[in-house]
């Protein structure tokens, strides 16, 4: 029996990347996102068999009305990929806007806690499951202008690491993947639409690929039931830190 992967914000970026990864090795998927048009769009591109959710991570009720209703063969998730999330704005602490505030810890940290509180149940229960949260650079080190996000994501390491000491011995595996600079919408939805500051966001080096974290999400989940990494930090080869990158 084929295995079923869960995947967030699989309509653009490292989720739609991650879908078309997972699909690859077998695994039936639940793609999830706002965007109907592109999960039809996923669905149509990928040879396996798939459920589209069309709902958003950050509103609560449309979590557990999609997630609590799933048909009787989609309930046994074997992967959940935490992958849904967001950054909005740029500015100091003192210039921010609360609405970007409030979007962004809504559907980075609140928005995963919803999941997983929708889907590890059934994990636990089986004793068999493995959930990966996506994370980034912005949490394990902040960065001038990050205020939020970088917060946002440091409480996805917090709450990595806490799920993983949760469900030790439950057969549940917990896995962070922590990209750098990866070239996707990332920067167009900061910086609100803006493509001519997002491209310079990317420009002057050779930037991730969604494919690259889909790579190493696969590989993360493909290990022998006795193996969890943890947590990784992959970066372009032109990256040292958040703000440290070798342009040409």
């Amino acid at each position: 029996m084929s295995k079923i992967a869960m995947v967030t914000g699989a309509t653009s970026g490292i989720g739609w990347a991650t879908a078309e990864a997972l699909a690859k090795e077998g695994y039936q998927l639940i793609i999830c996102g706002r965007r109907k048009e592109r999960l039809q769009e996923l669905s149509a591109k990928v040879d396996v068999k798939t459920l589209e959710l069309l709902f958003d991570v950050s509103d609560r009720a449309a979590v557990a009305e999609a997630l609590h209703s799933l048909p009787t063969e989609w309930k046994q998730i074997d992967v959940l990929i935490n992958n849904a999330g967001n950054a909005h704005g740029l500015g100091k602490i003192h210039e921010g806007n609360i609405d970007d505030w409030d979007a962004m810890i809504d559907i980075n940290v609140k928005g995963l806690l919803y999941v997983t509180k929708a889907i590890v149940p059934n994990m636990v229960e089986r004793g068999a499951g493995h959930v990966v949260n996506i994370g980034s650079i912005a949490g394990k080190e902040a960065y001038p202008g990050g205020n939020v996000y970088c917060g946002s994501k440091h409480a996805v390491d917090a709450i990595n690491t806490g799920m993983r000491m949760d469900l030790n011995g439950t057969g549940v595996k917990v896995s962070q993947v922590c990209p750098g600079l990866v070239e996707t919408e990332f920067s167009l939805v900061r910086f609100k639409g803006d493509k001519d500051r997002a491209k310079v966001a990317y420009e002057g080096f050779d930037a991730l690929r969604a494919e690259d974290i889909a790579d190493l999400i696969c590989f993360i989940v493909t290990r022998p039931a006795h193996v969890n990494i943890a947590d990784t930090l992959i970066l372009p080869a032109a990256q040292a830190s958040p703000t440290l990158v070798a342009k040409n």
